[in-house]
């Protein structure tokens, strides 16, 4: 996520492993894209040592993004990715959707699991469309809603 705000793209992330709310990704302000990320158990733990988890602890938090999944435009296993691979994928996935964003990067997001205040918000999404790149072309560009179930 701060690499994407790095690049202008306003990434945010939502937290929704930490909620038994299954649209918590969408109470804030519904996404343009989402991107779902997951990986393997072994991967998890070989990546993060310090963080005690188990199958259990994996199917709960796998059944608390199931709608999010459900409704994600790029679903990316990290499995067997670096965190660079990974940042391609999406840098080539939002580049390909023609996904607009500003030409500068945008500040740091509060603490992760924290959202932006609504006048934030607002100020990113007018600062993003007054600098956006918006390739040429005749059509005008689709705006990606996360599909209905």
């Amino acid at each position: 996520m701060k690499a994407l705000r790095q690049r202008g793209y306003r990434a945010r992330p939502v937290s929704q492993e930490h909620s038994n709310v299954p649209s918590l990704w969408q109470q804030f302000e519904e996404p343009e894209i989402l991107i779902h990320l997951d990986i393997a158990l072994e991967a998890q733990q070989k990546r993060r040592p310090d963080v005690s988890w188990d199958q259990r602890a994996l199917r709960e938090e796998k059944a608390r993004l199931a709608e999010a999944q459900g409704h994600a435009n790029l679903k990316i296993n990290t499995s067997d990715q670096t965190s660079e691979s990974v940042l391609k994928i999406a840098l080539t996935f939002l580049e390909q959707e023609r996904v607009r964003h500003a030409d500068h990067p945008l500040p740091p997001i509060r603490a992760t699991g924290s959202m932006l205040l609504q006048e934030e918000i607002q100020e990113e999404t007018e600062e993003t469309e007054e600098s956006a790149h918006e390739p040429k072309r005749s059509k005008k560009r689709k705006r990606h809603r996360p599909r209905k179930p």
